[in-house]
């Protein structure tokens, strides 16, 4: 018999990423730094995340649910969490706080392994942030302005 005969189906394992960071970017809001970290979640399975910065070949955690943060960020560093979306605040960006930033996302039972996107960060080259981008985060309260505009109307609060 050859080898050829002896072949026997197997079943194939098909892994799927539960979760996958879609883009990173940064700009500034006042003088805080915002990283928006945008991913797409294909479970529901809790998400937990890492904001890192390296600088002068050295990783520097700011705000994690995976490791500890280093003191140096944790009192000016928060994040929120979106629908798919995570935003690293970091208070009174300096240029000191220039380096590649890392965003890190690791699904609960994910055993694919971590999503890891990275953005350099420079003070002079950043734009400011877009006030447009809350309107795409939360849409409901312009929905609810809208809708609000007839009534508005009729009591003659707004005239247009």
């Amino acid at each position: 018999r050859s080898p050829s005969d002896l072949c026997l189906p197997l079943p194939v394992l098909q892994v799927a990423h539960c979760q996958m960071i879609r883009d990173l970017s940064a700009c500034l809001l006042g003088q805080s730094l915002r990283v928006d970290c945008r991913y797409e979640n294909k479970t529901s399975n809790p998400l937990t995340y890492e904001f890192s910065i390296t600088k002068d070949s050295r990783k520097h955690v700011i705000h994690s649910t995976i490791s500890v943060s280093e003191n140096a960020y944790r009192s000016r560093a928060n994040v929120t969490m979106h629908k798919n979306l995570l935003c690293l605040y970091l208070q009174n960006f300096a240029t000191t706080d220039e380096g590649v930033y890392t965003c890190e996302l690791k699904a609960t039972n994910d055993y694919t392994g971590n999503q890891i996107k990275n953005i350099t960060v420079i003070k002079d080259k950043l734009e400011k942030c877009a006030g447009f981008s809350l309107l795409i985060q939360n849409t409901s309260w312009l929905l609810l302005l809208l809708l609000s505009l007839p009534l508005l109307q009729a009591v003659d609060f707004v005239s247009l």
